[in-house]
């Protein structure tokens, strides 16, 4: 498996958050009729998890360049037939000749080509959002030429990735920019080439019904605890860990001499040497992360401090819990703990982002595209 990632950088006006501009070509297009173009799509090409182009789902038309070819053909064609020139009209027909074979291989660039999305990382509000997705297509390893090459894949008004080779197995980055908080939804991927001289544009809609959490962007700030049972709220005294026999902390190395009950046999029947097991019970009074004792000056501010104390928590390993309005997650630490209290900041009080219900009548400096 290999990964293919090269990436071209628009030229085309952005956006403040990084999307592209629509073109003056697709603003003059009316709503309805790229409403309707989505309802057919949607209807042609359902979201799936796996997706696979055929003949359904592949659309063919000539490019500029191929137009140009088009109307040298009928110049020259018609040169010769005028003078009755058998050679020019031999020319005519052979490039007619070679734009339909164009048109066959820009089909079988596609055809066959397997899409599966693989998980994406952890992304802030913010940030360039990278999707993953796992290519696989034919290989040949006699002709290696002749596999799918020059794939372009992009989200609806956004910088598009190329895959100039592909292998048996690939993964391309496609990325999103300007993600904001909440439910991202990005919509439809476009597959496009130009393969093999240009002169049509092969392209596909595939759409993964990929969902994807944006958390809130973290905004550095002073650690803010409560206890709901005690006036004395110390900040770092409560919520830590000590030694105990409660919680299941973890494994650590054996040291000679300690009791052999907190030796982690099964480990050891693993080939993985002598571990123990560690307890932890958290140490002193619980302790609350809140919207209501968070400072800021929106709903927004308060939320990105937030998640910029439960990074920080969690770094320490501070027992904790989060409580937004009648939203709770209990005291605990970890990872998974980290991850939980993040997805609920990241969706309080807010619908999920979906690229595709964007309109680009309502296109603002800080806002994204809407897919055709």
């Amino acid at each position: 498996m290999a990964k293919s990632t090269t990436a071209k950088k628009h030229s085309s006006p952005t956006y403040a958050n990084g999307a592209i501009k629509p073109s003056r070509l697709r603003r003059l297009i009316p709503a309805s009729l790229t409403q309707r173009w989505s309802r057919w799509i949607s209807k042609r090409l359902p979201a799936q998890k796996q997706i696979t182009l055929s003949h359904k789902g592949i659309f063919i038309i000539p490019s500029g360049f191929g137009l140009v070819w088009i109307g040298l053909i009928v110049l020259l064609y018609l040169f010769g037939t005028n003078y009755q020139n058998n050679l020019v009209i031999g020319l005519s027909l052979l490039l007619a000749s070679v734009f339909h074979t164009c048109i066959i291989y820009s089909y079988k660039n596609l055809a066959g080509l397997t899409f599966n999305p693989v998980t994406p990382p952890q992304c802030y509000a913010g940030d360039s959002m990278p999707f993953p997705i796992m290519l696989t297509g034919h290989t040949r390893q006699k002709n290696p030429d002749t596999t799918h090459q020059q794939i372009c894949l992009q989200f609806s008004y956004q910088r598009h990735v190329r895959v100039k080779q592909m292998h048996e197995q690939t993964i391309a980055i496609v990325p999103f920019e300007g993600a904001k908080r909440g439910q991202l939804t990005p919509g439809r991927i476009k597959v496009s080439s130009y393969f093999p001289l240009g002169l049509c544009c092969a392209w596909s809609y595939v759409d993964l019904d990929i969902h994807h959490v944006i958390f809130a962007k973290p905004e550095m700030c002073d650690i803010e605890l409560a206890s709901h049972i005690s006036d004395n709220d110390s900040q770092y005294e409560h919520g830590k860990l000590r030694p105990g026999v409660d919680d299941y902390k973890g494994l650590r190395t054996y040291i000679p001499g300690e009791s052999l009950k907190q030796v982690a046999w099964k480990q050891w029947a693993q080939d993985k040497g002598m571990l123990s097991k560690e307890f932890a019970e958290p140490e002193g009074l619980p302790v609350w992360l809140t919207l209501a004792n968070t400072s800021g000056n929106n709903i927004e501010h308060k939320l990105s401090k937030l998640a910029w104390q439960v990074d920080k928590l969690s770094q320490t390993k501070q027992v904790f819990g989060l409580i937004l309005d009648e939203h709770i997650i209990s005291q605990q630490t970890g990872e998974a703990h980290r991850v939980a209290c993040q997805t609920m900041i990241a969706t309080y009080r807010l619908p999920a982002n979906m690229n595709p219900d964007f309109s680009p009548s309502d296109v603002t400096s800080s806002t994204v595209g809407k897919s055709l």
